[in-house]
């Protein structure tokens, strides 16, 4: 996160990076009370905007255009031999830490950050819902730095172009003023529709560069410097910031309409620096920790995220004293790096004075990075041995029904129910399959059951949809999940038109319902709501004379299990390490409010499958030697193939079983 230097050194912008960063870093390091600290990139973005702007105006206002490979080069010995330096840290760090085929994946990570691309990667992984864990690539941060060299290669040549048109300084204003409102409308609509693409895509992030860039503008900075209550606006803007690192979540539909608070709060502080008095807030970011903080910036924003993650990874329940240690070799590395790397490139007379020297840099940088990069993971993939084979291949196979079409469980913008056929296709007697991502992890064994039966099994699926009639929040969208409830009524007309004898539902009751496993998610629904739903939607398929048949919702374990083994194994340990308590893995309250829920009604049974996961006291990461699940709660297939048999008791039992025959 890095600005140029202005023409007059400016204080309060040095102490305005020192808020951002704290923020950012304390959100990271599980400062809970501080919820918002995330939004201090949008702060990062604003300062770009202004100080970009700022100086390329300058510069055509001198000479009437822009040297661009000038710009460039001091943008490059800027930014990337900081980030090469990280970058090459974390990949040698990675090879001690992470399993081989985390390895592999982050390489690829580390390639995109490398060639400031990163934030379009992580916009296509957002949408894959069985995609790794993203909170663990220790290359996460590196999409806001991509978004902002995007911005500095696309600026400079867009202000020329409008510069062209002689609009003069209003007319400039409302041109940035109309792009910041165009980009503005379309992230926020975004947010609502397809939140990743809001938070990743750099154009619909150029608003808050484009604010920062308007209120660097001689009409604008004339017009606070003139302004009486500059100061007051200054605190204004502080009160916004905090209001925002205290008041806005990680779940909050982001970046959308709640964004107006950060960048709002940055301008109006940009702008009453151009007033300075006394009670400006000027002088409390001109105080020497904000301003050591924020010559450190860059770095901080640098190291802070692989020394949390690795260090989280290592010790997975990290005590506040192991929190401020990470934050203590947080400013170690970052003032190595700073005084060491980042100030004399930056500074280099020899390269200041050739701009080819400087971008010679910048190429070469950018190869180093990349031909790392693609060394890790060859290197990765020559450290896979059988037993890290097999946790990868058993994490990497699909169930039987996406084996049969990948489409079988609808993705999260789908409404159309789509009906996937297992089993004996042509049989006259029918079972179906309803539910989330859960009950296509049962599709395996069940398929083995119905083709041994003769039956023909139907599956209806959505992602992240319960069966039960409730409302459903989606994470990923950050918004009320509509197309689940019109998916759901869809299908039970279509489940109900199929006339079936038996209706399996399964769902991830966790992700729905209050609970303590997955206590930390918000928007999770009652348990006398979770109730009703069940019964609401047991009662509908009970309507053209189907049984039912509920199965409990598996444990769901503290870390991911495929890459915690593998992790274990590569570091010379054992599976068990990777076991979860039961009791931290299981809420028999939910238990016991889904099976009061269905208890007395005909035709409906509560079928609990726990003990194939889990003994009194522990659910193991292998059982049999095969990985149970291949993330925290779905069921590694392979283990899941394996419970055909007590799945047919549990389910069939011996009565129907005999008619089946």
């Amino acid at each position: 996160m890095t600005t140029p230097a202005s023409a007059s050194f400016r204080p309060d912008i040095e102490g305005l990076r020192a808020i951002a960063v704290a923020g950012v870093v304390a959100f990271h390091f599980g400062m809970t009370s501080l919820p918002g600290g995330f939004i201090g990139v949008d702060i990062f973005f604003v300062i770009s905007g202004y100080l970009i702007t700022s100086h390329l105006m300058q510069e055509i206002g001198r000479t009437g255009t822009v040297d661009l490979w000038r710009f460039y080069g001091r943008r490059a010995r800027r930014l990337l031999p900081a980030s090469l330096l990280v970058i090459a840290a974390t990949l040698a760090a990675g090879y001690f830490i992470l399993a081989p085929s985390e390895q592999q994946l982050y390489a690829k990570g580390a390639l995109f950050a490398s060639t400031y691309v990163i934030n379009m990667w992580l916009l296509r992984w957002s949408f894959d819902y069985f995609a790794t864990d993203t909170a663990n690539n220790p290359f996460l941060h590196f999409w806001s730095l991509s978004v902002e060299e995007q911005f500095y290669l696309l600026w400079p040549a867009l202000l020329l172009l409008v510069v062209r048109f002689r609009p003069g300084e209003r007319g400039m204003a409302v041109l940035l003023g109309l792009a910041a409102l165009v980009s503005f409308a379309a992230s926020a609509w975004m947010t609502k529709t397809s939140q990743p693409w809001a938070f990743y895509f750099s154009p619909l992030r150029a608003w808050e560069f484009a604010v920062g860039g308007l209120v660097s503008l001689p009409v604008a900075r004339r017009w606070a410097a003139g302004y009486r209550l500059a100061p007051a606006m200054g605190w204004a803007g502080i009160a916004l910031i905090g209001a925002a690192y205290l008041g806005v979540r990680e779940t909050d539909p982001f970046p959308g309409l709640i964004a107006l608070m950060p960048v709002a709060g940055t301008a109006m502080l940009l702008l009453s620096g151009a007033r300075q008095g006394r009670s400006a807030p000027g002088a409390v970011l001109a105080l020497a920790p904000f301003q050591w903080v924020g010559k450190l910036s860059y770095s901080l924003y640098l190291w802070h995220w692989p020394v949390i993650v690795f260090a989280t990874i290592l010790v997975p329940d990290l005590s506040l004293a192991g929190r401020l240690a990470c934050l203590a070799l947080t400013f170690g590395l970052s003032m190595l790096s700073y005084h060491l790397v980042e100030n004399p490139v930056r500074l280099s007379g020899w390269l200041a004075a050739r701009s080819v020297r400087s971008l010679g840099l910048a190429a070469l940088l950018t190869s180093a990075g990349a031909t790392l990069s693609y060394g890790a993971a060859q290197l990765a993939a020559q450290s896979i041995d059988p037993r890290q084979r097999l946790i990868m291949e058993s994490a990497a196979r699909g169930s039987s029904a996406r084996q049969l079409d990948s489409g079988c469980v609808l993705a999260r913008e789908e409404t159309v129910p789509r009906r996937c056929i297992l089993g004996v296709s042509n049989s006259d007697r029918t079972v179906v399959l309803f539910g989330d991502s859960h009950a296509d992890h049962w599709s395996t064994p069940l398929a083995e059951i119905a083709k041994s039966r003769g039956w023909r099994l139907v599956t209806y699926m959505k992602s992240s949809c319960p069966a039960a009639q409730v409302p459903a929040w989606n994470e990923v969208l950050a918004r009320e999940y509509g197309e689940c409830d019109e998916w759901r009524r869809r299908a039970l007309d279509e489940i109900a038109a199929l006339r079936p004898e038996l209706v399996i539902v399964s769902q991830y009751s966790y992700s729905y319902v209050e609970n303590r496993v997955n206590g930390e998610l918000e928007h999770l629904v009652g348990r006398d709501a979770w109730a009703e739903g069940l019964r609401a939607s047991a009662d509908q398929l009970r309507k053209e004379g189907a049984e039912v048949v509920l199965i409990r919702d598996v444990p769901v374990h503290r870390s991911y299990l495929d890459k915690c083994v593998a992790r274990s194994l590569w570091q010379g340990r054992g599976a068990e390490a990777c076991d979860t308590p039961r009791d931290q893995a299981i809420d028999e309250q939910v238990f016991a409010t889904e099976q009061a829920a269905v208890a007395g009604m005909d035709g409906v049974r509560y079928v609990d499958l726990t003990g194939q996961f889990c003994d009194a006291r522990n659910c193991p990461a292998m059982i049999g030697g095969k990985l149970t699940f291949r993330d925290r709660h779905h069921i590694a297939t392979p283990y899941a193939a394996s419970l055909a048999a007590p799945l047919q008791r549990a389910i069939f039992g011996d009565r129907l079983a005999q008619r089946a025959r």
